[in-house]
């Protein structure tokens, strides 16, 4: 198991799309623990004449020297697409019934083993706190406004599991209807990102039955845009409207935040203006060499910018990364 992010030319079966890098991680940090798959390149494993550190903490089932059947390793890989496709009771039960067997047997060692991986399918299950069973694989995606700023938020549904969430902030749309906003934003999201059968929204769409035949094309199936009106999928639908709208008033008292700061900034040093960029910089060096200079940039929705110049013995060199918020 390993995270992915661009076109899916490697070979394999992907589940996804997941909210944030972060999700991923903390995902496949569970399901390290909860299906011992291995995680290394195809040239590492074919190359192990002993298991690596990931055997020794638990996270792998070391298949590359034999601590584990072929038919057992088969096992844990089914396991894994049953759980990720949305079928976790009978990977739930499964355990159960192993850890009760090895305790039976006074396999204490091994009962503990089942353990800890139920532990580990419990927090995943945990994390999954929308209720989206029976939905299989969909998005949800809502629309708050206020104040001529809009916040879109993102439930990601795969397998009738919570695989995350997501609120997004649409830029320059203060004279734009709601439905081009989200029109455009699909249009936008599903750019890169495979969509799936089902795409569930709070509003109508802006040229709807266009946008399906186009994700239906780019998928390969069939792909509906439905605005539920009763049931689960409304609970849903009203969750994230919920979130999108909380999500920005936090934008919106962040915004409100910082302009008092600027404000008052301002006044202190008697500025004509309100400043719209703030540089910082900084320069160090070790008893006279390896001096590098760093200069942090903070304006209107950008965290951080930092540029770093460093200087040695063979020249200037520049590096660059850039934060955004």
């Amino acid at each position: 198991m390993q995270k992915h992010r661009g076109a899916r030319r490697a070979k394999g079966q992907y589940f996804g799309p997941f909210a944030s890098a972060g999700s991923v991680t903390r995902t496949l940090n569970a399901l390290q623990k909860l299906f011992l798959l291995r995680s290394c390149s195809d040239s590492y494993f074919e190359n192990r004449s002993r298991p690596c550190l990931l055997y020794q903490i638990k996270r792998c089932s070391a298949p590359c020297v034999g601590r584990i059947s072929e038919a057992d390793y088969d096992e844990l890989v089914d396991d894994a697409k049953n759980f990720l496709s949305g079928k976790s009771t009978g990977v739930q039960a499964r355990l159960s019934k192993q850890m009760a067997e090895a305790a039976e047997k006074q396999d204490y060692e091994l009962a503990a083993v089942y353990r800890d991986r139920l532990r580990a399918l419990t927090y995943i299950q945990g994390s999954q706190t929308v209720h989206a069973e029976g939905l299989g694989d969909a998005d949800v995606f809502a629309l708050a406004c206020k104040a001529g700023t809009m916040s879109i938020q993102g439930f990601f549904i795969r397998g009738g599991q919570n695989w995350g969430h997501r609120a997004f902030f649409p830029a320059h749309t203060s004279d734009v209807p709601e439905a081009e906003v989200m029109s455009s934003f699909l249009v936008q999201f599903y750019e890169d990102m495979p969509p799936p059968k089902r795409i569930l929204v709070d509003r109508e769409v802006a040229d709807t039955e266009v946008l399906e035949e186009a994700l239906s094309e780019r998928a390969g199936r069939r792909v509906a845009i439905e605005i539920p009106k009763r049931g689960d999928r409304k609970k849903l639908l009203d969750q994230a409207r919920r979130n999108a709208e909380e999500a920005l008033d936090r934008r919106l008292a962040e915004a409100t935040t910082q302009g008092k700061i600027l404000r008052e900034l301002a006044d202190t040093f008697e500025l004509p203006d309100v400043p719209k960029r703030i540089e910082v910089y900084d320069n160090s060096h070790i008893m006279g060499t390896n001096a590098t200079g760093a200069m942090i940039v903070a304006g209107p929705r950008v965290s951080a910018r930092t540029a770093i110049a460093s200087s040695t013995s063979s020249g200037p060199r520049r590096i660059q990364a850039t934060i955004t918020r």
